[in-house]
């Protein structure tokens, strides 16, 4: 079956960097693009991080991480990836990564619907 494991998440100071592992299994990884999102406090929306499509012809980031953070998907390790850098004390969140139902990139605010898969998070804590 779908599987999905972050890795990565911890404390971090203001201005720090983090690197965010998603390590696939159960399917053809390279098939399906691969999103992050975050989820700043239990109850409270999940938001779009940045995603990619299968093969890396499109990426797409949330206007708050552009500049910051970097997707990037290693096929041959099945991994998807999230370098965080500059971070800043509004980062804070658990962070998830999920599969989507195609090759393609699904902009949508209904990620818990249009993105059937999902790890379990990892958080991270931006503080000094």
């Amino acid at each position: 079956q779908v599987q999905l494991v972050e890795s990565g998440g911890g404390l971090a100071q203001p201005g720090g960097s983090l690197r965010l592992s998603c390590a696939a299994s159960g399917f053809a990884f390279s098939s399906y693009a691969m999103i992050w999102a975050h989820q700043k406090a239990p109850g409270k929306a999940l938001e779009w991080v940045a995603g990619m499509s299968s093969g890396g012809s499109e990426i797409l980031y949330a206007d708050s991480v552009k500049g910051r953070f970097t997707v990037s998907r290693d096929d041959a390790k099945n991994t998807l990836y999230l370098q965080m850098n500059s971070l800043k004390p509004e980062d804070t969140a658990e962070y998830f990564c999920a599969r989507a139902p195609s090759a393609k990139l699904i902009q949508t605010t209904r990620l818990w619907v249009d993105y059937p898969y999902w790890g379990q998070g990892t958080q991270v804590t931006v503080s000094s």
